[in-house]
């Protein structure tokens, strides 16, 4: 399996052989796992509610014990009072947990692979702009047909990062960052050939 090799203006310069593991159908039982644990470390588990113990107030028993006619109360900060405490409310907590690597490589080649296949990936020799603006973007994006997608360097590139930022149907991403949710995010999927080799699926 071979992908094109593109310059900057979009013609092709050569070609890059690919691993045979990028070959054969992607695996969505992977996605629904990956993503699912990518979803679940992102989330800060901050939410909290009081319980009757941390509600300001109370204290002091509303009513005597007996005589009154009335349900016995001990404190008006007990759950079943207005501006009482929450029972089994969310308490902070880590909602992080991990798959096996092995998986989330699979994973991460199965998304390449589904690209591939649609013909949604795009290989750039590289992609260097002159200064960090967004027009500067905006005419390299056309240029190339895209009107959404993930853009992936293998290293630092300031000009492109600053560039991209204010466009909201775009981002990119360094190849170390690279991960299964940011590609099924997107529709299109650009990588320059530092990148596809530093993530080693180049043969």
């Amino acid at each position: 399996m071979k992908v094109d090799i593109l310059n900057i203006d979009g013609g092709k310069v050569t070609e890059l052989p690919l691993l045979a593991s990028l070959e054969g159908e992607p695996n969505g039982d992977l996605f629904y796992e990956v993503v699912k644990m990518q979803r679940a470390n992102r989330r800060s588990g901050t939410a909290c509610t009081k319980t009757k113990g941390e509600v300001s107030g109370g204290g002091l028993k509303p009513w005597k014990q007996k005589g009154t006619g009335r349900a016995r109360s001990g404190s008006n900060r007990s759950p079943v009072w207005r501006h009482g405490g929450t029972v089994f409310g969310p308490r902070p907590r880590d909602y992080s947990y991990k798959v096996p690597k092995k998986a989330v490589r699979e994973a991460l080649f199965s998304a390449l692979r589904l690209r591939l296949q649609e013909g949604k990936l795009k290989v750039y020799d590289a992609i260097e702009l002159k200064e960090p603006k967004t027009k500067a973007a905006e005419a390299f994006l056309r240029k190339a047909g895209l009107d959404n997608g993930l853009i992936v360097i293998g290293a630092g590139n300031r000009n492109l990062e600053l560039a991209v930022r204010n466009l909201k149907d775009f981002k990119v991403l360094k190849a170390a960052g690279l991960n299964v949710y940011d590609i099924l995010d997107y529709d299109n999927l650009v990588m320059t050939r530092a990148a596809l080799e530093k993530i080693g699926v180049a043969a």
